[in-house]
């Protein structure tokens, strides 16, 4: 079995590279980028065969804006961007305590006051 899904048309071979779902109540058709996962109600379209859809009469088609999956957003380019300048910012140095002694002094329920011997 091949891990790259095919178009749902009949006898079409080719990759699928959109997605087309329905949304009956409102008389839509929805093209959109390539879901994550096959799922039972919506068909795979290759590129040709999405450039072709159309919808019955009366019906809309939604055509979503899908990225470039090779392409960087600028929201990807200042992650990297931040990820860096933390990367390079100097660690604190952690400062060792000399461990003190607590004693419990009250108690209501589950809480509990603690009072040090200092």
């Amino acid at each position: 079995m091949s891990l790259l899904r095919r178009c749902s048309r009949t006898a079409c071979g080719r990759p699928a590279a959109t997605t087309l779902t329905y949304v009956y109540a409102d008389q839509t058709a929805v093209l959109g980028p390539l879901a994550t996962y096959a799922e039972p109600h919506a068909y795979d379209l290759c590129e040709l065969h999405s450039e072709r859809l159309s919808a019955p009469r009366g019906w809309e088609v939604l055509r979503l804006a899908h990225d470039d999956p090779h392409a960087h957003s600028a929201d990807d380019l200042l992650a990297l961007a931040d990820a860096v300048r933390e990367a390079a910012q100097p660690r604190p140095v952690a400062v060792e305590r000399e461990p003190f002694e607590m004693r419990e002094v009250a108690r209501k329920g589950h809480l509990r006051v603690l009072k040090s011997d200092d």
